[in-house]
């Protein structure tokens, strides 16, 4: 059996969006990011948010026709052939696996803190790499109890960040002087530009939506909808968090904060209740990530496996319709990725999103491809102001590459390496 079953309805694959996409960047990036734009972090967002929109719309109009499991593999595979599609998938998976390695350490260093355990190696170690397990044990009982699992932990991070705005918004309405606004500008448009190079990644997560579209209801139909839904959502909570945070605490400060969030909501509340549960919120947004990331990692396994471009063991799917295989192998490597790092986040960090780029360009190719060679194709939907959306987003991933750490160049060139290796040998046995 190598079919998926299909289980998620349009709400369920938004929250599979909204769960990949709203992680701990929000929590610690906006910090970051305000340390150099200042309050024009406002805008950072904005910037950030329209340009993996490009990416968001190509792959929206592509999920609307094509609705395997796999997403830009399945879009490179059948635009511009295997190899493009294999080196494709390649990377995503490394993506998927890589980050998600990162975001175990995070939680257990969030776990750590509150718990108030000493954060040394070997604590985090230990919870990085057994988190991840238990989450694929979770994946291995079904899609359907992964995604209500993600549905749960959706809600409580989405809660947290509404009760943010809410109650910030409500103090700099009635009781702020709104100074901390000016100047809007204080590093120029270069440091909003550089605050927004930064942001980007934390809207990446809606690809995994495509990835799944093999397990939608009506895929047809709800894949696209989910994506662009999953997209507003976040975007509409990103910007609201950031016109907040920028409102209660001035920016300097927000940027050399560990936990911006909690500071700025601490400005407008000294409700403990609420001050812990935004602060815990942080727990659910990187467990939420890690069961996302470890559901594209599979399905993106799956996909070029059942193609025969890797063991096809991998594409075998389990009486619970899931592709177990490549579920236990994701989850797996994701903890032995914790155990053999030794805790270096930075560097995992450092080697994370090199297949970003890569993979935005070539869904954002494959649209104009396949514009040209499936011009009759069951469209559901289509991007706008076609051709110059994919032709914007082709320009952003390369402007988006130079800024990629030299780390995940090195790192990603390897990877590309072994993979090339691993389909050349893969292909003679085909042939055998």
């Amino acid at each position: 059996m190598t079919e998926l079953t299909r289980s998620l309805g349009l709400w369920t694959a938004t929250g599979i969006g909204i769960g990949a996409i709203i992680g701990t960047g929000i929590f610690v990036l906006i910090g970051v990011a305000a340390g150099l734009a200042g309050p024009s972090v406002i805008l950072s967002f904005l910037v950030a948010g329209s340009v993996a929109l490009l990416s968001g719309l190509s792959a929206a109009e592509l999920s609307s026709f094509i609705t395997e499991a796999g997403a830009s593999y399945i879009y490179t595979t059948k635009a511009f052939g295997a190899f493009a599609g294999f080196i494709v998938g390649w990377m995503k998976s490394f993506d998927y696996i890589i980050g998600a390695s990162a975001v175990s350490l995070g939680f257990a260093a969030y776990l750590a803190y509150f718990v108030g355990i000493s954060p040394a190696n070997t604590t985090l170690v230990a919870i990085g790499t057994i988190w991840p397990l238990f989450l694929m044990l979770l994946n291995l009982k079904g899609m359907k109890e992964a995604s209500g699992a993600n549905n749960v932990l959706v809600i409580l991070k989405v809660s947290a960040l509404v009760l943010l705005i809410a109650i910030g918004g409500y103090h700099i309405l009635f009781h702020g002087d709104y100074s901390y606004y000016s100047p809007f500008f204080p590093n120029g448009i270069r440091g909003m530009l550089t605050g927004a190079s930064i942001i980007f990644f934390a809207f990446i997560g809606f690809n995994t939506v495509a990835m799944v579209a093999e397990e939608v209801k009506d895929p047809e139909r709800n894949v696209h909808r989910a994506i662009i839904l999953s997209f507003a959502i976040c975007t509409l909570l990103y910007i609201g968090v950031a016109i907040v945070a920028v409102g209660l605490v001035d920016w300097q400060t927000l940027g050399t904060s560990k936990a911006p969030l909690e500071l700025a909501l601490g400005i407008a509340t000294d409700n403990p209740f609420l001050l812990k549960f935004v602060a815990v919120s942080a727990l659910f947004a990187t467990t939420s990530v890690i069961l996302s990331s470890m559901i594209g990692a599979s399905r993106a396994l799956f996909a070029m496996a059942r193609k025969g471009v890797i063991p096809p063991v991998l594409a075998k799917v389990s009486s619970r319709g899931i592709p177990s295989a490549a579920v236990i192998l994701s989850g797996v490597v994701i903890s032995l990725i914790v155990l053999l790092t030794n805790a270096d986040l930075e560097w995992l960090a450092s080697i994370f999103n090199f297949g970003t780029p890569l993979t935005f360009f070539f869904i954002n190719a494959s649209l104009l491809q396949l514009r040209r060679t499936m011009p009759d194709a069951n469209r559901r939907f289509s991007v706008p102001l076609y051709p110059y959306t994919p032709v914007l987003g082709l320009a952003s991933c390369i402007a988006l590459a130079l800024f990629l750490n030299i780390n995940a160049i090195i790192a990603g060139a390897g990877w590309i390496s072994v993979g090339v290796l691993a389909y050349v040998i893969n292909s003679r046995q085909e042939e055998k």
